[in-house]
């Protein structure tokens, strides 16, 4: 009968996750009801479960949400997570404290570390983290061939006198678009500003954290200088992949092939 615990809780993550990710992606906002009726259904499973079965483990259930919900309120503050983002981490916490070994066997054996054992959600972090990583070799390929195929620049004008590490982090989370499509795609956030001073040339800047706020203003600006040009037509952005997308890839990992950090270095190691 666990194990019958377990499936539904395994159930109940996948369809919230996965009905979040979506309205995160489609509108970049998820409805706090969503949590408010994921958390209270995660905790009532978990609790059942715990005191039928195994009620010597309650005090590492606490452990595992406690370390958990620590790691998604650091996250948040840092600007690491956004609000969504730290609110799943929490759910999972409630409803998948441990592994799910009873239930779901990693196809490969390596795959099952002593994280993923007592502290299965932060194995689905370390998955989110690695999933999100290989999109920045995607974005970096994509501005490779970019720059390959039309011969031009990754970075002009004033921009090639930011710092290395400002454009390395440009080039794993961003790609150069036209500016009509940066104002018709409003889930696309600039990467660049300028500073307007009639000086000469034009001075313009990277932004390695965009924000939501005063969206609007930097692409009205970035419009404006291609319009009389000053700048050309294309433009450093990013589409901000939610990272609810890689936190439910990752849970989705976890349960198939468990722990992809640790079967990474065990294979690095032999």
């Amino acid at each position: 009968m666990q194990t019958t615990f377990i499936a539904a809780k395994v159930t109940l993550s996948l369809a919230f996750l996965l009905y979040a990710s979506w309205r995160d992606y489609k509108t970049r906002e998820v409805s706090n009801r969503v949590w408010a009726f994921y958390a209270p259904t995660a905790l009532f499973l978990s609790l059942s479960e715990l005191l039928l079965y195994e009620p010597s483990k309650l005090p590492l259930f606490g452990l595992s949400f406690g370390v958990t919900a620590a790691l998604a309120i650091i996250l948040f503050y840092s600007g690491g997570f956004g609000g969504a983002d730290s609110k799943a981490l929490m759910c999972i916490a409630l409803a998948l404290p441990f592994s799910t070994e009873t239930l779901f066997t990693p196809i490969f054996t390596s795959g099952v570390s002593p994280l993923s054992q007592n502290l299965f959600p932060l194995t689905i972090f370390t998955n989110s983290v690695l999933f999100a990583a290989a999109s920045g070799i995607y974005m970096i390929l994509r501005n490779l061939i970019q720059r390959v195929a039309t011969g031009k620049k990754l970075f002009e004008g004033t921009l090639t006198n930011e710092s290395l590490g400002k454009k390395i982090l440009v080039m794993i989370t961003g790609y150069k678009i036209p500016i009509a499509k940066l104002k018709e795609k409003w889930h696309i956030y600039p990467m660049e500003d300028i500073d307007d001073n009639n000086e000469n040339p034009l001075k313009r800047k990277l932004a390695v954290v965009p924000r939501d706020e005063g969206r609007n203003e930097i692409v009205e600006r970035l419009s404006t200088a291609v319009d009389t040009g000053k700048i050309s037509d294309r433009v450093w952005a990013t589409p901000g992949l939610p990272m609810l997308i890689f936190v439910t890839m990752g849970l989705i990992a976890a349960l198939l092939f468990g722990d992809l950090v640790w079967i990474l270095v065990s294979f690095i190691l032999g």
